[in-house]
């Protein structure tokens, strides 16, 4: 994992005028707590946080607190406020401590199944995964390129990296399908209701 730095500064003032005046200075509120500190107000830079934020949510930080010891932690939630982060809730994290967390899955290539006219579905945008803070990836890719008409690909069908379990329902939770289209099925029902159909007054006509 990678380890991107962030300045903040402490602030003291929680009143919604100042929450205002920050944001409209080019600065997101946020928190930080986590497991050997006491919560902390502060407030980072919006363009620096834009920066690094799109590395991944599960990416590790260094977050440069003035006053304060560097602090290791990942983005734990964050608001938005007419398509602008408005709040972050950083999580301090232990390096040597197992972390579970929700990590965007990636999906790579082109099913085979949707080259014959079927249409793949992603069921899963993510999948809960638990591993030490080094070990866990900002995505997980999942290749589908081999998936035929009529294929579903499970969760524990996914390689994860070396140091990371799978936590979400690996047999039960399905990722991603290739399925026939709509129009391709409502024929063959159909069909299908036509030969039953001709099937019945034959053996009508025979009685």
């Amino acid at each position: 994992m990678t380890t991107h730095s962030i300045t903040a500064e402490k602030r003291t003032d929680t009143q919604n005028s100042s929450l205002r005046s920050l944001r409209e200075k080019g600065r997101i509120p946020a928190v930080v707590y986590g497991f050997d500190t006491e919560s902390i107000s502060i407030h980072v830079d919006a363009k620096e946080m834009m920066q690094v934020a799109r590395t991944g949510r599960t990416e590790l930080f260094k977050l440069k607190v003035d006053g304060a010891k560097d602090l290791s932690v990942i983005i734990k939630d964050f608001q938005k406020k007419n398509g602008q982060w408005s709040h972050v809730d950083f999580l301090q994290i232990s390096a040597n401590k197992p972390l579970r967390v929700r990590i965007p899955i990636d999906y790579q290539g082109v099913a085979e199944g949707s080259k014959s006219g079927g249409v793949v579905q992603h069921l899963e945008q993510d999948l809960e995964v638990e591993g030490l803070p080094a070990d866990l990836p900002a995505s997980i890719e999942v290749d589908i390129s081999h998936l035929q008409m009529g294929d579903k690909l499970g969760a524990n069908e996914v390689k994860l990296p070396k140091g990371v379990t799978l936590i979400s329902s690996g047999e039960e939770l399905l990722l991603a399908s290739v399925t026939a289209p709509r129009a391709v099925v409502e024929g063959n029902a159909e069909t299908e209701s036509t030969e039953e159909g001709a099937a019945s007054a034959v053996s009508e006509e025979k009685e």
